[in-house]
């Protein structure tokens, strides 16, 4: 499998596409679009940014734990991502 792309790449890809739509909007004097991009794209870069948490946490080798304690939990993770979800 080959490694999965670098997270500040995708980082500056989602901001590269927004900041074209922002820049569009701002040319065109377009104030209402603008706002909507701009918090559009924190709610955008907030998924994305749990996303690649869980993408790096199930790719990483698993850490030793400690006897007793677990991994991450993989459900906390899944509530998070479902809260930030029904922002949309």
């Amino acid at each position: 499998m080959s490694p999965p792309r670098p997270r500040q790449k995708i980082l500056d890809n989602l901001e590269s596409i927004y900041r074209e739509a922002y820049d569009r909007a701002s040319a065109a004097g377009d104030q209402v679009r603008m706002a909507d991009l701009d918090a559009a794209y924190q709610r955008e870069q907030l998924l994305l940014e749990v996303l690649l948490d869980v993408r790096d946490a199930l790719t990483a080798p698993p850490p030793a734990a400690p006897s007793g304690q677990s991994g991450p939990d993989a459900m906390s993770a899944l509530e998070t991502i479902h809260r930030i979800a029904k922002l949309r």
